[in-house]
């Protein structure tokens, strides 16, 4: 039961049901939180500390909130295999990302163009594909486990993450 400590999240969703909650629990559990566009504003609003995603990439937004995550320093962070990459992620001054929170664009047949997310999918496989390193959580229905096994195990179970990859590529097939 190999347990990962959970000390950053990146946060972005649209369903924003029950994040404030989560992310307001997630920091009584000593997680940084890093969140993009609407998230953030709303985590502002509630008086959650966070990061924005402009504040580890160095760039704004751009494009009509298109380009948000597509970023090394994102992408790294969740990528990259703690025990093997290191050194270069200390290089590039890439931050580690444990927790990947998504979910994506309701989509509508008369908007469906705007509602094409390419940033969540593509966090949230690359968490997926790393869940030996990395949590990846599709459905606000599982905020409420990832805390309970955070308080109880500080980090995150080699089982829990499995089970939350298996989803993540069930949803995004």
């Amino acid at each position: 039961m190999k347990i990962i400590p959970i000390k950053r999240a990146l946060l972005s969703v649209s369903d924003k049901t029950g994040i404030v909650e989560f992310a307001s629990q997630l920091i009584t559990c000593g997680v940084e939180l890093i969140s993009t566009g609407g998230t953030s504003q709303l985590l502002r609003e509630a008086g959650i500390p966070h990061q924005p995603v402009e504040s580890i990439t160095g760039l704004q937004e751009m494009l009509d909130g298109r380009v948000k995550t597509l970023h090394p320093k994102i992408h790294g962070g969740i990528l990259g295999l703690r025990d093997k990459h290191a050194d270069e992620a200390a290089q590039h001054q890439i931050p580690w990302i444990d927790l990947v929170v998504v979910n994506f664009y309701p989509f509508d047949k008369e908007q469906a163009v705007e509602y094409i997310d390419i940033g969540g999918p593509t966090m949230v496989r690359a968490a997926a594909k790393n869940f030996a390193w990395v949590g990846a959580v599709v459905a606000p229905a599982d905020y409420s486990m990832i805390i309970e096994e955070i308080q109880n195990h500080h980090g995150l179970t080699f089982d829990t993450r499995k089970k939350l990859a298996a989803k993540v590529f069930v949803l995004t097939r």
